[in-house]
């Protein structure tokens, strides 16, 4: 493992890859083809944009908004925008138009720049309720869009002009920022009230990058596959450790194309949110359950014989030689045909913003696909702890990070220091800043958790999304959405019960997988809807239900569930942008539901369907 790219700012990271010689430093697919961009035209397009900010009036401090999907001129935007000295303020695609207008109001943008017709429209609709805002730059070509944007090409242009003009006109200016100097604001997507910006310095987002660069082997003969939203503070400090290894970084077309881009990029390595990883296995599953006989029965094999090798490793042990050749019959039967979905290269990946499931690692970890979780929140820059190559357990999210330290609080809450820590506090929050500190500086996660014998973490609940009961009981929810979750027939699920004189949950289920046991099953629909109607497929169900309730303390069983129709999504704004569900937000949009729900199993009910969802209750 390589040591770290001595830096001192983000912007080394910048120059580190834009001098590398790369002929291909990022790509990008134009027009059905992927198309490379140089590192030299990378370095010179951005100092061009950087200077061509500075003339429409970006000075230091300034805030430069950007709205757009992962492409070159994200990170080209973020490095001009901090060679100046201004602050980046990310926002997600996903945002409706108040959303957006929040954060630029909030954040007094100065600039904001914007990917196509969508995104501007959303600007568009809100620019005169932010009085700061001065300039709209586009990045795709719009028609329409004279006098309400200005072309990305014609700021670049203008600057590079400049540049040529004055080679150390860029240079004069990047050589200014200091380490202690604000990077960015970040604003939280907020599973309970309103986002908040949360300003990072760069030896916050520096000591990160180092820190994380020294336990993984990025290099710069490896190509990293960039989808999870550069929004969101986990991919953009991933994409800056590519940087700093001068990486190639290949953006995806999209989550949906994400199969297709796999086997056309082969990349070595990407991040994730776990729902990326718990599509895979679905996919991965359903395929097996199509298969004939032998073939189901040997991926059982397989898969059984992965488990007890990670079993193995998992105590610090080698495996015997009968493990080692059974396994590699197995991977050469039923494994290899996995990693060649990511491409056939594949060396490793992250997975962070959300618990991973354990089956889900399990079966990753089993298959030899090393999937490593790490745990971190926007306001530590991100990553405290992540399992590692050679380093890891199962259902923990690893030890903390070099530099980093842990340790919880009475209430087992996980406290943390670091210079990651977020030194800028939250934007125009002093009483929010000064709550998630403790008297002795450290901060507050929010998070519950525990640790083992040898340091590792594991984040058994979220301490603000704890259930009490109509009878005072504290109930985690996380350890039973898990475990509601790792039933078949599950795709995700809430638990209800706050106030409540029991617990339910809202499911969806799988469909593919339920679709299959139904035509398998002899159980007729026309509809998603009539399908979860079925009695078979609410014993089904209730059955995985009995199980999971087990010999489980009455205040932790679920007596009552209600299955949907529609999943939850971050346009019904169930979800956050980083896949967290909105508690609130659910427990209000389905309130009907619940407290049918509710009466129904206090009473002869069977429940009801409405609105594209179904109310079932347990019996």
């Amino acid at each position: 493992m390589r040591e770290p790219l001595p830096a001192r700012t983000l912007i080394d990271y910048f120059r580190f890859a834009a001098s590398s010689g790369k002929a291909e430093l990022l790509v990008t697919k134009i027009d059905g083809r992927w198309t490379p961009l140089s590192a030299a035209e990378f370095g010179e397009r951005t100092q061009g944009l950087a200077l061509g900010l500075a003339l429409l009036g970006v000075d230091r401090h300034d805030r430069v908004a950007i709205l757009s999907e992962n492409r070159p001129e994200w990170p080209m935007t973020d490095f001009a925008a901090l060679s100046l000295g201004a602050l980046t303020v990310p926002i997600y695609t996903s945002y409706l138009a108040p959303q957006v207008e929040y954060i630029l109001r909030d954040s007094l943008a100065k600039v904001v720049v914007v990917s196509n017709a969508i995104e501007l429209q959303k600007v568009v609709d809100v620019r005169d309720r932010c009085p700061e805002l001065k300039h709209v730059i586009l990045l795709d070509h719009v028609p329409w869009s004279a006098g309400e944007a200005t072309p990305f090409e014609t700021v670049v242009q203008k600057g590079v002009a400049a540049l040529r003009a004055d080679p150390g006109a860029f240079e004069e200016r990047a050589s200014s920022v200091l380490e202690a100097d604000l990077a960015t604001m970040i604003y939280t997507s907020g599973t309970t009230g309103e986002p908040k910006g949360a300003i990072l310095t760069h030896k916050n987002f520096v000591s990160n990058v180092a820190a994380c660069s020294t336990l993984f082997d990025v290099r710069d003969d490896m190509v990293a596959l960039s989808f999870l939203p550069l929004s969101h503070v986990f991919e953009r400090m991933v994409d800056y450790l590519y940087f700093s290894r001068a990486t190639t970084i290949t953006y995806a077309e999209s989550i949906d194309k994400l199969s297709e881009n796999f086997a056309e990029v082969k990349p070595h390595c990407f991040a994730a949110v776990p729902r990326v990883y718990e599509k895979m296995l679905t996919r991965v599953q359903a395929a097996v359950d199509k298969a004939p006989a032998l073939r189901r029965t040997i991926f059982a094999w397989g898969v059984k014989t992965g488990a007890r090798r990670l079993a193995v490793l998992g105590e610090g042990k080698a495996p015997g030689l009968v493990l080692r050749l059974k396994y590699a019959l197995a991977d050469r039967l039923v494994f290899r045909k996995i990693k060649s979905r990511l491409g056939g290269r594949f060396r490793f990946a992250i997975s962070g913003g959300a618990p991973l499931s354990r089956d889900v690692a399990a079966f990753f970890l089993g298959a030899g696909v090393e999937v490593y979780e790490g745990y971190g929140l926007t306001e530590t820059s991100p990553v405290l702890a992540c399992n590692r190559p050679g380093e890891w357990r199962l259902g923990t999210v690893g030890r903390a990070i070099p530099g980093v330290s842990l340790r919880l609080a009475a209430d087992g809450e996980v406290l943390a220091k670091g210079p990651n820590i977020m030194e800028g506090g939250y934007w125009r929050k002093a009483e929010e800043t000064a709550r998630v500190f403790d008297e002795e500086g450290w901060f507050r996660t929010g998070d519950v958790g525990s640790f083992d014998a040898e340091g590792f973490l594991a984040i058994t609940d979220r301490k603000k999304e704890i259930l009490i009961n109509a009878y005072g009981k504290n109930i985690a929810p996380a350890p039973i959405e898990a475990a509601l979750k790792s039933v078949r027939y599950v795709s995700a699920a809430v638990l209800i019960g706050d106030r409540r004189k029991f617990l339910s949950a809202l499911i969806v289920p799988d469909f593919e997988k339920l679709e299959t046991w139904a035509q398998s099953s002899g159980v007729a629909f026309r509809d998603h809807e009539e399908l979860v109607r079925n009695p078979k497929t609410r014993a089904l169900i209730q059955q995985a239900i009995d199980i999971l309730n087990g010999d489980e303390p009455h205040e932790r069983q679920i007596r009552a569930f209600s299955l949907l129709t529609d999943d939850f999504t971050v346009e019904g704004g169930e979800l956050t942008p980083t896949m967290k569900i909105k508690r609130r937000v659910i427990v209000e949009k389905y309130g009907d539901v619940i407290d049918r729900m509710y009466a129904d199993a206090d009473g002869p009910g069977e429940g009801s369907s409405e609105g594209g969802l179904l109310g079932l209750t347990a019996t």
